[in-house]
């Protein structure tokens, strides 16, 4: 009879697997994916090397594992900001939300955005901007639709908004400084760019 994990025991390792993904995100916040490695993983996590490879393959397995975590989180913070008001108000709070995040933790932002890494956590990566570009679809498609915005593509729109901010953003977040200035710039970028003059 093959051997079967009660609740427990897989609860348990559910808990250590969700511990060393938040003891990776640490070090990649500290360090950047360049500088991650299992060791260091398992130092900060509590737990021994061999025990973070019980868990994740490799470097690779587990950096996935961080950005879908981490990604999950700063998608979800995006689009509760974004979720009421006008066209206008839901792209602003969207746009300050997505920069400001960013922000307070520049070196994981760089890895999220920019930081050179391996082709499947770069898969990820392509994820995680198409879930933000539809938390600001649904508010340019309303603002068409309403007449606050001109005729426009909102998926194009999405994209490109997602990709000139995520742009702008790696500069301030490779050197580490924290360009909040940045953000009001953004988002007059972003309501041009989408067709709103002052």
């Amino acid at each position: 009879m093959a051997y079967r994990r009660t609740p427990a025991v897989q609860a348990r390792l559910d808990a250590q697997a969700g511990a060393i993904v938040h003891a990776a995100a640490r070090v990649l916040s500290e360090r950047g994916f360049s500088g991650l490695s299992m060791a260091a993983v398992a130092a900060e996590a509590g737990v021994a090397t061999g025990t973070v490879y019980k868990n994740f393959s490799g470097k690779t397995e587990l950096v996935t594992a961080v950005f879908r975590d981490v990604v999950t989180r700063e998608v979800a913070a995006v689009a509760a900001a974004g979720a009421e008001g006008t066209s206008v108000e839901r792209v602003t709070a969207a746009v300050e939300t997505f920069a400001g995040r960013a922000l307070k933790n520049p070196k994981l932002a760089y890895v999220l955005l920019a930081e050179p890494v391996d082709a499947a956590v770069d898969t990820e990566r392509l994820r995680f901007r198409r879930a933000f570009a539809e938390t600001f679809q649904s508010a340019v498609a309303e603002g068409v639709a309403n007449g606050q915005l001109p005729p426009q593509d909102p998926r194009v729109s999405a994209a490109a908004l997602v990709g000139a901010i995520g742009e702008v953003l790696v500069g301030p977040l490779a050197d580490g400084l924290h360009g909040e200035a940045v953000v009001p710039e953004l988002v007059t970028f972003a309501l041009r760019a989408l067709g709103l003059h002052e």
